[in-house]
């Protein structure tokens, strides 16, 4: 639903004032790279920023992407944590600029005091939707790994994180997928944590279920249909869209944008009384645009 300009002072007081969850209660004590409490969930989701052309890294959307969290960082309240939704970088496999466009991420990244969960994109493998790595493979998931993963505490590229109610009243947890680095081990790992009991399970892929030559998509899919979950967030599709009942595809992070429906920018996502609500935020602007709510 787009928003008229007479609703956008309305949805940014609301968005300022927490969207009606974030008073009273246990005060938060914050998420880490472990997890942590917090009062009610309210984090920051953005995705997809590369260069036009591979090996630009001249090129590279660094004003974009240090735009997004500068504003992620000045919101208030300020999300508790950000979930990056893939691909850092447009590199070749062959060349050396992989190391180069993450660092440049890096720096803009430093700009939010929170902690991102990443999860890899198919351009932290080999470029290619259906490219699937392994360990030391390609420069770009090495440099994936020691610059987005390694100061979370994980070793694989897969990993997720216990979220609880500083209350005890709910309990939640991040589920990161690393779809290009597919295997039985992490289908097998993926299975037990989907089945470990949560109030709410909030599942991160790169790959939307749109695009099934990923290759985690059709059995990710299978998986999600015995367990519930709450939210699937996605990138990959240089847009931002809601797809029904419960996927959000975030990767209007500075990649060439898919059509001119959204402009650059981030979202965020509140668990509120009624379901979950989404807010899209222009990066240049810093204003909501966007709004939607998931049951």
């Amino acid at each position: 639903m787009q928003l008229g300009p007479r609703f956008i002072s309305t949805l940014a007081a609301l968005a300022l004032a927490g969207c009606g969850g974030s008073s009273g209660g246990a005060a938060p004590t914050g998420v880490g790279a472990g997890g942590g409490t917090v009062d009610h969930l309210y984090f920051a989701v953005l995705g997809d920023t590369r260069p036009a052309v591979m090996d630009d890294t001249a090129g590279y959307p660094t004003s974009t992407i240090t735009g997004i969290y500068r504003d992620i960082q000045a919101m208030n309240p300020r999300p508790q944590f950000a979930v990056a939704t893939g691909d850092y970088m447009f590199a070749s496999t062959t060349g050396t600029q992989a190391q180069p466009q993450l660092d440049l991420y890096l720096a803009a990244r430093s700009a939010y005091s929170g902690t991102v969960f990443a999860a890899m994109g198919n351009d932290e493998c080999d470029g290619t939707t259906a490219g699937d790595c392994t360990p030391g493979q390609t420069p770009n998931y090495d440099a994936f790994m020691s610059g987005l993963v390694a100061p979370l505490g994980q070793s694989a590229p897969y990993y997720a994180v216990k979220i609880g109610a500083a209350d005890a009243s709910w309990t939640a947890k991040l589920v990161v997928i690393a779809c290009n680095a597919w295997s039985a081990t992490q289908q097998s790992w993926l299975t037990a944590e989907l089945a470990s009991p949560t109030t709410y399970t909030i599942v991160v892929q790169h790959d939307p279920a749109s695009v099934p030559t990923a290759p985690c998509v059709t059995a990710t899919a299978a998986l999600l249909a015995q367990h519930p979950y709450d939210l699937l967030l996605a990138g990959h599709l240089a847009t931002f869209a809601f797809v029904p009942p419960n996927e959000l595809v975030v990767g209007n992070g500075g990649a060439p944008l898919l059509g001119s429906s959204v402009g650059f920018g981030y979202a965020t996502v509140e668990k509120v009384a009624a379901g979950w609500q989404v807010v899209l935020y222009d990066e240049a602007t810093a204003l909501p645009v966007t709004t939607v709510s998931i049951p």
